[in-house]
């Protein structure tokens, strides 16, 4: 298992496409109110952290940005490309549903949505997003803040924790907390209800 710097992962706050059940692979749908709030949780739970000030890293994506706007309460970020969601191919756009029923094969299989991203005609495929997802591990140095994507922080988390990328999608894909990812260890920072 390789060793990766301490990790502080934030996923998005929820979208009107989550909520919707579309794919929104690397297309863009606004916060809901409930993602403004879960961004707002995570700004509680961050901002301790980033007294230290550590790089942080954001997707270009519209809701990622959105999310770090108020998530990291105007601290410095750059943006990387490597960091957006796995393209969805001409699956993007489609609600789940339409799609499970456009395969009804897969309603004996327990498909996870990794599983239907890796699925999607024309889509980017798993191995190439681990490989992106790789090349960015490997660029960090030094313990980092990341605000990205759920299929994203699946994998990513996988790879850090000496997961097989097989069972990423198993992992569990949270809004409004942070997943601290620290010597192959995974633990969740959530606002105490």
């Amino acid at each position: 298992m390789r060793e990766y710097p301490k990790i502080w992962f934030l996923r998005h706050g929820q979208t009107e496409w989550n909520r919707a059940y579309r794919l929104q692979g690397q297309l863009d749908s606004p916060l809901t109110d409930q993602g403004i709030a879960d961004a707002q949780r995570q700004a509680r739970l961050i901002a301790p952290i980033l007294a230290d000030q550590p790089p942080i890293f954001v997707s270009p994506l519209g809701r990622t940005l959105h999310t770090a706007r108020i998530a990291l309460n105007g601290a410095p970020f750059q943006t990387d490309e490597r960091l957006m969601e796995i393209h969805a191919g001409a699956w993007q756009g489609r609600l789940r549903s339409d799609i499970l029923a456009d395969h009804p094969e897969w309603e004996t299989r327990n498909f996870t949505a990794l599983d239907i991203y890796e699925a999607a005609q024309g889509g980017e495929g798993l191995a190439a997003f681990h490989e992106r997802i790789v090349a960015f591990l490997s660029d960090l140095t030094v313990p980092s803040v990341i605000v990205a994507h759920g299929l994203l922080g699946q994998v990513l988390r996988a790879e850090v924790c000496g997961i097989g990328i097989s069972r990423a999608g198993q992992l569990t894909n949270k809004q409004g907390c942070i997943y601290v990812l620290e010597n192959g260890i995974e633990t969740v920072l959530e606002v105490a209800a």
